[in-house]
């Protein structure tokens, strides 16, 4: 609903213009807004014209007038002013409010609706219907942004991609829990994956610029019509998740981009400890040192190559070897082997994501 300060504000900007002074009340007499106390008008009179069948009245210098939306009563004006234009200015004023508290509930009515779509809370028939309702686009296609928050700067984050983004355009954004604010935006169907990863980093980076946060976009694949964003919306969240057990040095983080992580994370846990049992036995890699870690991803990001690998790391040829071979004592697998290379950045991966599942335990 409309707050009594917007309604104040207006009538407080009709009358400098029109020097009438206007009071808006509520069903029961009470007082919403005013420009002056007008003692005359009682609370009596107030409800006695709300549960009347006009839709105006004047009682002696005061017009009132009724404020309805789609037929319900919303408040009662009242219009006082010795001029003939009283009743024009009073017309206007209650056409504004009206229009306003349209407004306001129309955008309530759409956070409501897209929160109900991405937790597919509605049915395909009641989609169609409050979408067209709401005048919102059906066929347009969208895809979800996730950002990553924390609670008490949630509100930061919602102003700052309203900023960046339009409701003219077909952007919409919204909330359905305290971490994470969500942006519905409208695409073009041909859109790059480099073009939405740009538009991550471009939200990653005005969030650090603007209100020194340090925030992480996931972001789902692009669907074709409204029906589907809560698919866009849960690919995002698990882009998100995963992320974090995964990826955690990416700001930005995509669901088309997860590649076996995204497998790993939907196995059954049990599953999981079978397979490190097989792996590792009792010599299992939870906690490898810093230099053992940066040593395995340079060797794995450099396609298991010895050569290259050393000098990235600015180690001798031997020294890397040497810390190989460590690595294949205690775990009985050798990296410079294609099959043990896959079979240690998987179980690793795993490890890792049994750690997540631990730490979410306590």
């Amino acid at each position: 609903m409309i707050s009594s300060q917007i309604i104040q504000t207006s009538i407080d900007e009709l009358k400098a213009i029109t020097k009438v002074d206007l009071n808006v009340y509520d069903l029961n007499g009470g007082t919403i807004a005013s420009t002056t106390d007008m003692q005359e008008i009682t609370t009596h009179l107030v409800v006695g014209f709300a549960t009347s069948p006009a839709d105006s009245q004047v009682i002696g210098p005061h017009h009132l007038l009724k404020i309805l939306d789609e037929g319900e009563l919303l408040y009662v004006l009242v219009a006082r002013g010795l001029s003939d234009d009283v009743y024009m200015v009073g017309k206007i004023a209650a056409c504004q409010i009206q229009n306003l508290a349209i407004a306001y509930k129309e955008r309530f009515d759409r956070n409501n609706f897209f929160q109900n779509l991405l937790l597919d809370n509605l049915l395909l028939v009641d989609i169609y219907n409050r979408a067209k309702k709401l005048h919102i686009e059906v066929a347009v296609p969208r895809v979800v942004f996730l950002v990553e928050t924390k609670l008490e700067k949630d509100s930061i984050v919602t102003e700052l991609l309203k900023g960046m983004f339009s409701n003219q355009n077909g952007d919409y954004i919204t909330a359905v829990d305290e971490s994470n604010v969500i942006l519905i935006k409208a695409v073009e169907q041909d859109i790059s994956h480099e073009e939405l990863s740009a538009t991550a980093e471009t939200i990653v980076a005005m969030m650090n610029a603007e209100a020194m946060l340090n925030v992480k976009v996931a972001f789902g694949t692009v669907v074709p019509e409204l029906k589907d964003v809560s698919k866009s919306y849960k690919e995002a969240k698990m882009a998100l998740d995963v992320g974090k057990i995964f990826y955690a040095e990416r700001n930005v983080v995509a669901y088309s981009t997860l590649g076996i992580g995204r497998l790993i994370y939907q196995l059954p846990i049990n599953l999981c400890k079978i397979f490190i049992d097989e792996i590792f036995g009792d010599n299992v890699p939870l906690d490898l040192d810093e230099e053992t870690l940066t040593t395995i991803n340079k060797f794995f990001d450099n396609s298991l190559n010895v050569s290259e690998t050393s000098r990235q790391l600015f180690v001798h040829r031997n020294t890397l070897v040497y810390r190989i071979e460590k690595i294949q004592k205690s775990t009985g697998l050798d990296l410079r082997n294609f099959d043990d290379a896959l079979t240690f950045k998987i179980a690793l991966m795993v490890v890792n994501y049994m750690k997540y599942l631990d730490s979410l335990e306590y």
